[in-house]
């Protein structure tokens, strides 16, 4: 659940987006801007382009888009190690200075700002001010704006045009498509250390995309969960029911589908649960489905926010792993 490049599964938007990244970057344009919904690998893909760049680069991340302007500078200058004085003026000229020092030793400054669609108009103006800093050629500054969707009717306000005609390079990470969900389950298994065939009936793969949305982050949470479910259940596959259990406890939402209604007989102490849509959910372009029933009692729900917090418990991932087919490794038990 964690972003780490090695298990980025490459779709073709996102070797497109690094490309383009990587040649912003490389060419010093000054900014850049990332877009796709939450899960989709974004956070991961920057990272990637830290690790594979063929420059040498100097790198600041913010991660927290809830700052002050005066914050985010302190916080930005103080990743670029540079020191951070009380006087604004000072710290400007102390980046200006690391600026061109990185640039007389070939290396190119990078700022990258994550959840940037949260970013205050205060706060997106600082970062404008930002891309002044510039030779007659290039830009000394690169910044990446990586945030959801939105971020893009964000940038198209009247207020901030004059941040949007400074966007070099506009990028965007679609969620997957059915074919890909299959074969990112695969990916991720083999990752793992488990071998062929996978786990899963073909059916609950199809649920797991339809519930999923295509979104890597929410296929994560409801497979991990699934996989305990059917382990608990004594079988070797994941079952398009060990899906449907995970996805009333993850209280999710099919693409598509009307918003499931909540149960209300649950105490007020509990979380409460979703009753599944008791209509067929189309599984593939034959039009083969599955008649999905309610939950004939109330599972204890963990948000999905919370969800992507978590990390598995590692002797429960033990147990069930030989069960399905595979040992694990020290180095994927000890993450």
């Amino acid at each position: 659940m964690t972003p780490d490049p090695s298990v980025l599964f490459w779709t073709a938007a996102h070797r497109e987006a690094l490309a383009g990244l990587t040649y912003a970057v490389m060419r010093r344009k000054g900014f850049m801007v990332l877009t796709g919904e939450a899960g989709t690998g974004k956070t991961t893909l920057l990272r990637k382009l830290l690790d594979s760049s063929p420059v040498a680069m100097r790198t600041s991340f913010v991660y927290n888009p809830t700052l002050t302007p005066s914050e985010f500078l302190e916080l930005a200058l103080a990743d670029f190690d540079i020191p951070v004085s009380i006087n604004k003026a000072q710290r400007l000229l102390r980046l200006e200075q690391f600026l061109l020092a990185t640039r007389r030793e070939g290396k190119v400054a990078v700022l990258i700002i994550d959840e940037a669609h949260k970013l205050s108009p205060d706060l997106l103006e600082e970062v404008r001010l930002l891309t002044n800093f510039e030779t007659a050629k290039e830009k000394l500054l690169q910044i990446v704006l990586a945030g959801q969707p939105e971020l893009n009717g964000i940038l198209n306000r009247d207020d901030l045009w004059q941040l949007k005609q400074r966007v070099a390079v506009r990028l965007q990470i679609q969620p997957l498509s059915r074919p890909d969900v299959h074969q990112y389950l695969r990916f991720r298994w083999m990752k793992a250390g488990g071998s062929e065939p996978l786990p899963f009936r073909e059916t609950a793969v199809e649920l797991i995309a339809s519930w999923s949305r295509g979104i890597p982050r929410i296929i994560n949470g409801i497979c991990d969960n699934a996989l305990v479910s059917a382990y608990g259940s004594n079988r070797n596959e994941v079952a398009p029911e060990d899906v449907l259990e995970v996805v009333r406890d993850l209280d999710l939402r099919a693409a598509g589908s009307v918003q499931p209604a909540r149960k209300t007989a649950s105490p007020p102490s509990r979380p409460m649960a979703v009753a599944i849509p008791a209509e067929p959910i189309p599984l593939a372009a034959n039009g083969r489905s599955i008649p999905v029933t309610p939950a004939a009692h109330i599972h204890e729900q963990m948000p999905l926010e919370r969800y992507g917090e978590r990390e598995p418990e590692i002797s429960l991932l033990s147990r069930w792993a030989g069960k399905f087919g595979f040992r694990m490794r020290k180095a994927e038990m000890t993450k």
